[in-house]
């Protein structure tokens, strides 16, 4: 049997452009004008960022100079005048982007748009990740961490790579091998912070190995280090025990990312002739959902509805993936007569396949024609974010994000609503100057070609919304005075050849 396949990654035309629109005021004479910046308010003398991916300028799937110098705390630091006009980060060697240790490759090059889809850049990365990053820094942004991690003494150990519990960016910029992320900030003595993307990376591990039990949830309650809202107070409490004024932002629903909406559950056009043979391969299984049923239904345990949900069933033109769904429920449980019968489904709008399948469905197990993953052979869960995964990531979210206002609130903290950011994005489009930015993978302008960080141009965006926080909450007048990011001085796709 031979199945005809239409790869997923969509053939993207050009990328357009548009020139900005300026935000401007006129006075009688028809000039411009604008109020004098005011920032007496705030001490922006030693600005420190501290976060995840988001605050580092990770972005196209790496982290590398050019990115870099397009941080959100670096355009912020601009707009600041912060730091007597320096703003130190821990800039990598190159723009291939990526890490190595020795000569493994443990951090890969960036992507870049060919004109097709994402593809990662040629070349292997220069900066070893043993290697101090010199001087000291203010954006302290480390790829990956979760809350606790920040608190973690081990994080920055070069000796600890070897067992995956360092990791490779800090221990660039730890300032000990016993140092601690959120130590090296407080020894700084900030008298300004953002603390930006805490909790992100503790749903997202979760959701992008699609909630198979690998990389769990960190539950919202637990003491310092174990649980994320003790972990966030300590955090903060730290951050402003020197009397330092801050903003801190609240996590996205991580599920609105393009890594997770782009590929969609139906992405297998069949002819009659192949539908038909795959219909056959999956008769026999077909057969025990209906015997379970037959034996089951009086118990209650197992539905119709169930079985027909677990009813697997292909035709001509595009069809739904075949899925392994745990949340189904476990027949042999009921009766040790249908322990055999797998937990398969076929994949509905409600479920969310992960970027990366884009690349495994429809592709051969070892070379035999017939086992083709997503068709004949179910996706693992890894694959797969279900309804059941879906909720636990937003109430996992909304209880972080709870905590996250609250302690805003108690300490006089400027607060930033990412979530509702992105969640404008994913449905309307947000407008900045005159872009429509939205969430649609390369062309929406806000995310990058990983589908999960952000463009330049969505940095500036995220700036911007930290500078009108800091207005709100200090009294500041960066809208006011006109001293914004604008769109069109940042890319959203950066060349593949970059200096």
């Amino acid at each position: 049997m031979k199945i005809k396949y239409i790869g997923l990654v969509a053939i993207f035309a050009g990328l357009m452009s548009c020139e900005d629109v300026v935000l401007e005021t006129q006075n009688g004479s028809g000039e411009m004008t604008y109020s004098e910046l005011n920032t007496s308010t705030v001490d922006f003398s030693n600005y420190i960022a501290v976060g995840a991916s988001f605050t580092a300028g990770y972005t196209d799937g790496a982290l590398f100079a050019a990115g870099q110098e397009d941080s959100f705390p670096s355009i912020l630091a601009q707009k600041m005048d912060a730091n007597g006009g320096t703003f130190s980060q821990p800039l990598v060697d190159d723009n291939i982007g990526g890490l190595v240790l020795g000569t493994m490759v443990i951090a890969e090059p960036r992507l870049y748009f060919n004109g097709a889809g994402p593809v990662r850049l040629a070349g292997t990365p220069t900066t070893q990740a043993t290697t101090p990053a010199a001087g000291s820094h203010h954006n302290l942004g480390v790829p990956g961490v979760k809350s606790t991690h920040l608190l973690f003494d081990g994080l920055g150990n070069a000796e600890n790579l070897a067992t995956e519990t360092a990791n490779p960016y800090f221990v660039r910029i730890a300032s000990a091998p016993n140092a601690t992320i959120l130590g090296d900030a407080v020894a700084s003595s900030p008298t300004f912070f953002t603390l930006s993307e805490i909790g992100g990376n503790d749903v997202l591990g979760y959701a992008t190995s699609g909630g198979d039990g690998t990389n769990p949830i960190t539950p919202p309650e637990g003491a310092p280090g174990i649980g994320f809202n003790q972990t966030f107070e300590y955090i903060v409490d730290m951050l402003t025990a020197g009397g330092a004024k801050g903003v801190v932002a609240n996590v996205p629903y991580v599920s609105s990312l393009p890594h997770f909406t782009a590929v969609p559950y139906n992405p297998v056009p069949l002819e009659a002739a192949n539908a038909e043979a795959v219909n056959q391969g999956f008769a026999p299984y077909n057969g025990g959902i209906q015997q379970a049923l037959a034996a089951l239904k009086d118990t209650g345990l197992f539905t119709e509805a169930e079985a027909a949900r677990r009813t697997i069933s292909f035709a001509e033109g595009q069809n739904a993936v075949v899925i392994v769904d745990e949340d189904l429920t476990d027949l042999g449980a009921i009766n040790p007569a249908f322990a055999g019968l797998p937990k398969y489904r076929q994949a509905t709008s409600e479920d969310l396949l992960l970027l990366p399948s884009s690349s495994f469905i429809g592709s051969l197990v070892g070379d035999d024609p017939q086992l083709i993953n997503g068709v004949t052979v179910p996706l693992e869960d890894k694959w797969v974010l279900t309804p059941e995964e879906q909720e636990a990531l937003k109430s996992a979210t909304d209880a972080y994000n709870i905590k996250i206002s609250e302690v805003a609130a108690a300490k006089g903290l400027a607060l930033v609503d990412l979530n509702g950011i992105l969640q404008e994005a994913a449905t309307t489009g947000i407008v900045f100057d005159n872009y429509t930015m939205t969430t649609d993978l390369v062309f929406g302008g806000l995310v990058s070609l990983d589908g999960i960080h952000l463009t330049a141009r969505g940095y500036a965006l995220m700036a911007n919304k930290f500078l009108e926080a800091i207005d709100e909450s200090y009294g500041t007048n960066f809208v006011e005075s006109n001293t914004m990011a604008r769109a069109g001085e940042y890319p959203t796709n950066y060349s593949p050849i970059l200096p």
